[in-house]
């Protein structure tokens, strides 16, 4: 079965950090982009951050340059967003996704381009 799963969410007082990790499961995470998008409640989906299959490009929202640091480790088939400096306002439930490498762009992401989907974890940054 071919599904994307994430872990590493949690509480978090407001300037801490979180290591979020998104491991592939039936399918070879190197052949896609990998992207982190993240919901919170009554809000719009948005797309935090997207790395591209080697690893080489990144993109970044603007409300989290700075902050967040997407990686990957392809040999271990798991992309990663270090989060770091959290605010009330990153609380959400955060989701990774694949999508074709042809769709990535280093200057914006297009959530339809994503094909699968994790199940999510929840981060939220309360005192």
């Amino acid at each position: 079965q071919v599904q994307l799963v994430e872990s590493g969410g949690g509480l978090v007082q407001p300037g801490g950090s979180l290591n979020l990790s998104c491991a592939g499961s039936g399918f070879t995470l190197d052949n896609y982009a990998i992207g982190w998008i993240r919901q919170a409640p009554g809000k719009e989906r948005e797309a935090v951050s997207c790395i591209s299959s080697s690893g080489g490009s990144t993109y970044y929202a603007d409300s989290v340059k700075g902050r967040f640091t997407i990686s990957r480790d392809n040999a271990k088939n798991t992309v990663y967003l270090q989060m770091n400096s959290l605010k009330p306002e990153d609380t959400a439930a955060y989701y990774c996704a694949a999508q074709d490498e042809i769709y990535f762009s280093d200057s914006g992401v297009r959530l339809e381009s994503f094909g699968s989907w994790g199940q999510g974890t929840q981060v939220t940054v309360s005192s």
